[in-house]
């Protein structure tokens, strides 16, 4: 009885000598190899045209609840004068969104209940167009809005450039290069296969700008912009 208890012992004990080194020689192998494992960053750039201009405005009434009917008869003239300004500077019906018209009651600031009740009119402008001088042109004159009694305010024109994702892709090969000539600099080897990668996320910068964001940015205040990839890498070192 006893010398079957040793020998279960003595079984056990060389299982565990067995599976201990088996589990030191693959920390060991593991170890070797990220040794030999470099993870860097690589990007790459591209200047590009905007393509696509946007601009928004928007024109109002002041209303009373009284004569609600003469706010909206003044806001349709409103209207008819801003599509006429539109048409004028060559911009197509296709082009244009004016939304319908909101209502909002203003606050009070007097305590005199009997006062009527102030709305305010509004309606949004949206331009979009492919002609990028034109809505350049339209955004600058649009003073001559305001000359024919429109209460009118605008925004300056964005721009946007269509072919993003192509852009993206073509961007990759090119920043996988930077990645590997990084890897080889650092390191002083010769960056061997890629064993992993992943893409960052997509900048859209004003030309020569560094202000970057980790959620990603998208600059539409200039026509010419630069687009801009990474891509994160690891490579095994030879």
């Amino acid at each position: 009885m006893e010398n079957n208890n040793i020998l279960k012992s003595s079984i056990i004990l060389g299982l565990s000598f067995i599976i201990g080194f088996i589990i030191i020689s693959y920390s060991l192998i593991q170890i070797k190899s990220f040794d030999n494992l470099l993870v860097v960053t690589g990007s790459s750039k591209q200047s590009v045209v905007s393509d696509i201009a946007k601009w928004n405005a928007s024109f109002s009434r002041n209303a009373y609840d009284y004569n609600l009917n003469q706010g909206y008869t003044a806001m349709k003239a409103d209207e008819d004068i801003v599509r006429e300004f539109l048409r004028e500077n060559g911009i197509n019906e296709s082009e244009i969104t004016i939304t319908p018209v909101s209502m909002q009651k203003d606050y009070k600031y007097d305590s005199n209940n009997d006062s009527p009740d102030e709305y305010t009119l509004t309606q949004n402008v949206t331009i979009e167009s492919g002609d990028i001088e034109k809505i350049k042109l339209i955004s600058k004159n649009a003073q001559r809005v305001i000359e024919k009694g429109v209460i009118f305010s605008a925004n300056a024109p964005q721009y946007y450039y269509s072919k993003l994702s192509d852009a993206r892709i073509n961007l990759l090969p090119s920043a996988m290069e930077d990645a590997r000539k990084r890897a080889e600099s650092i390191s002083g080897k010769k960056a061997g296969s890629l064993k992993s990668v992943s893409m960052g996320v997509v900048q859209v910068l004003q030309p020569n700008s560094v202000d970057i964001s980790d959620y990603g940015m998208y600059d539409t205040s200039t026509v010419e912009k630069e687009i801009m990839i990474t891509v994160r890498a690891s490579f095994s070192l030879r």
